[in-house]
């Protein structure tokens, strides 16, 4: 089962170089503080490390999944 990560959009990426917003836009964020799930790859790494400035994110394990574990 592949890692995942949950991205979440802490500073707008209105006033930023376009490429940052179009960035932000391919990675699925549309609102501040919405989280988007993606798989841990390398091309999403690169994407988040663009823009690392506007983000925080969150590395999700197998483990512990669900209200009762």
């Amino acid at each position: 089962m592949p890692r995942k990560l949950i991205v979440r959009q802490i500073k707008s990426a209105s006033g930023h170089q376009s490429d940052q917003a179009a960035t932000a836009q391919a990675l699925g964020l549309r609102r501040l503080h919405q989280p988007v799930e993606h798989n841990d790859t390398p091309q999403i790494r690169g994407m988040i490390f663009k823009i690392r400035h506007l983000v925080e994110v969150e590395e999700l394990t197998g483990k512990g999944k669900g209200k009762g574990e």
